[in-house]
């Protein structure tokens, strides 16, 4: 066979990420749309609308599905008899196809990965390095599999040794509740079974590139162990309640992917990573006659999704907003937000702590504003900003008392997921509030935004804290001025409901 061209290669590496950032593979779409026309929840159907009506616009658009471009994520198996143009660096060439892909002018995306991560933690610019696993298998041909995967999942993966008589299933039970939101669900479990811990983990994430078949399954039976075990973790997790977004539901996880791998006697290692509502990865076969090909989905392959969360929203002027206005929103109740609104995220936060310790003066004033947790990707041709999702709320937590407490004084905060104890207690003893937008509609709520300019710390790229300007930007009150959670309530009610329902109408 003709020698595979480093060229070829690069090219290939770098339009699978661009792919992947606009397109949802059409398994995940299938899946997602089964789920949102089965759901009964009104808030999770809610959530799985603005999901699906984003991934269409961002298939029109050409622009990323969530703001959080991922980590890049490269599986290899290259053939032995597999020749090269000229001695290349494996490692290089797909660092090079990462750096193109995320450098794109037409399509930026963000960039996320920090060197030194213990230390300064700047960012690299370019998202690499890429994280690579290369396995030699016979043949003559190189075949890939990348994925963008978001931190918001990464974050929540488990990892446990059992005892060879434990159950699994119980204990995907016992830490998939504490797992929260953070992960975007719906989406889908990667289970890694057996081997090392290592070996366990890199499993679980390598299962996550399967195609969703869980529903193919069930409709033949299961003819082996893993596959009842898929079966059983899909409807046991599904009957826990917490639904889209975690905000209560009949369907949490759309698949269970599991692989196995022999292991110790004295042991059984299992990990488990979620994938979210953001599912990107794609597969490619290299032989030597050129670069891949993706073709891109038709756009019938979408539903048309009749979305009417707005005309059920009450719509609030956020440059005329008091502590009395705040105080009669109710947990579960949906809005619709106009006005300046201010955005910060980890960085941020860290900087603002410290220029309060030092009794400096902000450079911002917050009083009686929103404060948004977001990284927004960069703005293309006559874009505002780019796709502008919300970030993991929980990782601000630790701010809550100072942000809303008189030195700072704002009087609300957006993000996604849940808030913990202490940042609910926060919020109802400064009778405060927290709305949540929804992950996985980045490219949505960037629509919403009409103007943005950066305020302070420049340096931070896309933690800086910007000004939005926005026009009915969707959101939900998650936790309200009195301390009520929408994340406790939800799942609550509807692992209830499931508990009176037959367990197979869930997906």
């Amino acid at each position: 066979m003709a020698a595979i061209r480093q060229e070829d290669f690069i090219q290939s590496i770098a339009d699978a990420f661009q792919f992947i950032s606009i397109y949802h593979p059409l398994d995940f779409i299938r899946a997602m749309t089964a789920a949102y026309e089965k759901e009964e929840a009104p808030a999770a159907r809610d959530a799985m609308a603005q999901i699906l009506i984003n991934s269409r616009m961002c298939a029109e658009g050409h622009r990323p599905i969530c703001q959080d471009t991922g980590m890049a994520v490269v599986f290899l198996k290259i053939g032995m008899a597999v020749r090269w143009e000229g001695n290349p660096d494996i490692t290089d060439l797909v660092n090079q196809g990462v750096r193109r892909a995320y450098l794109n002018a037409d399509n930026p995306l963000r960039a996320s990965v920090l060197s030194d991560p213990a230390g300064a933690r700047k960012n690299t610019r370019d998202n690499t390095p890429a994280v690579i696993y290369m396995d030699l298998v016979p043949g003559d041909t190189v075949d890939g599999k990348v994925a963008a995967k978001g931190v918001g999942s990464e974050n929540k993966a488990q990892f446990t040794v059992l005892n060879p008589s434990d159950s699994i299933v119980d204990w995907v039970l016992s830490v998939l509740p504490k797992m929260g939101a953070g992960w975007c669900p719906p989406g889908i479990l990667g289970l890694g079974i057996g081997g090392t811990p290592e070996k366990a983990l890199l499993m679980a994430k390598e299962a996550l590139l399967d195609p969703i078949d869980i529903q193919e399954l069930r409709a033949r039976g299961a003819t082996n162990r893993i596959e009842e075990l898929r079966l059983e973790l899909l409807d046991k997790v599904n009957a826990l309640g917490i639904g889209a977004q975690g905000l209560g539901g009949l369907t949490t996880v759309l698949d269970v992917k599991i692989k196995d791998f022999p292991t110790h006697a004295a042991s059984l290692p299992v990990g488990l990573i979620p994938n979210c509502a953001a599912t990107r990865h794609i597969h490619f076969t290299l032989d030597g006659s050129g670069p891949a090909v993706f073709t891109p989905p038709a756009l019938s392959e979408w539903p048309v999704v009749a979305w009417d969360g707005p005309a059920r929203s009450r719509r609030v002027n956020l440059d005329t907003l008091t502590a009395a206005d705040t105080a009669t929103w109710k947990a579960g109740e949906q809005l619709l937000l106009s006005g300046k609104l201010l955005t910060g995220r980890d960085a941020a936060h860290r900087k603002l702590t410290d220029l309060v310790k030092n009794g400096e003066v902000l450079p911002v004033d917050f009083h009686n504003k929103f404060i948004y947790y977001v990284g927004p990707v960069d703005p293309v041709r006559d874009e505002a900003v780019g796709p502008a999702g919300p970030t993991t709320a929980t990782r601000m937590d630790k701010f809550t008392d100072l942000m809303l407490g008189e030195q700072v004084g704002l009087l609300g905060m957006i993000g996604k997921s849940e808030r913990g104890p202490e940042a609910i207690a926060s919020i109802k003893a400064h009778a405060g509030v927290y709305c949540i937008a929804v992950g996985g509609a980045a490219y949505l709520v960037a629509k919403a935004i009409k103007h943005a300019r950066v305020l302070a710390f420049p340096e931070l790229g896309m933690e800086a804290i910007y000004e939005f300007e926005v026009e009915n930007m969707p959101v939900t009150v998650a936790v309200d001025s009195s301390g009520n959670s929408v994340h406790d309530s939800g799942p609550r009610e509807w692992r209830m409901k499931i508990g009176k329902i037959p367990v197979r109408t869930v997906l």
